[in-house]
């Protein structure tokens, strides 16, 4: 049966689930929701998201939500079923591994990059809110201070747990978002050729391309 993903291509953690999809070689149908709306309809809170959130996975019968858990459950279910992509390793030490990266994600690299996100790409298409220039420099600074330790993070590494993994594709979701401060990247060289990798791979350049289609394409919505 084919795997529903609920969501939209514009969606960050949407497209970190589509990415993790890409890489496991598994098949997938996108079902965007009706309207940003309808996310909040009676039935879509009771039977797809709790919250009114975005993506939903079913696979047959069962149903998660969430796009980091979402990750880790296609990977626990599908991983070298469908080609030799490793995502999480059998090591119990590596694998620990790439949790603690992916804690470090949503405890520091999401939040300011999310923030940024908002300003500079939603509020004013969803919300017609013009960007607070304050609130976009307190976020660069937040978010270069991140990019400081990842550039010790990433000495001597091509991929955060020295191998790609999960803990590399939690981390590309809001690439097309903040592109006007590639800056931050390019001043730290680590960084800088980490995400030159992850950008090459095939599933998640596609995916980016998608995003970006989907921004350029929809300046009235």
């Amino acid at each position: 049966m084919t795997i529903k993903l609920i969501g939209q291509s514009f969606s960050g953690p949407t497209v970190r689930v589509i990415i993790c999809l890409k890489e496991l070689g598994l098949p997938y149908e996108l079902e965007p929701p009706a309207s940003m709306q309808s996310l909040k309809d009676e039935d879509y809170i009771a039977n797809k998201h709790p919250f009114g959130k975005m993506p939903v996975l079913f696979d047959g019968d069962f149903r998660i939500t969430e796009s980091r858990p979402i990750c880790r459950y296609l990977v626990s279910k599908y991983q070298g079923k469908h080609n030799d992509t490793i995502l999480i390793p059998n090591d119990v030490h590596k694998a620990g591994l790439v949790d603690q990266f992916i804690s470090y994600e949503l405890s520091y690299y999401d939040p300011p990059i999310s923030k940024l996100l908002y300003q500079e790409k939603v509020s004013k298409r969803f919300f017609n809110k013009d960007p607070d220039p304050e609130v976009i420099k307190q976020a660069r600074e937040e978010f270069a201070k991140v990019l400081d330790v990842y550039e010790k993070l990433l000495e001597g590494k091509e991929y955060l747990n020295g191998e790609y993994s999960l803990a590399d594709i939690v981390h590309t979701y809001y690439a097309y978002g903040i592109i006007t401060h590639s800056d931050l990247w390019d001043n730290r060289p680590n960084v800088k050729n980490w995400w030159n990798r992850l950008c090459s791979r095939d599933a998640i350049k596609t995916s980016l391309e998608e995003t970006k289609s989907f921004w350029e394409n929809n300046e009235n919505i």
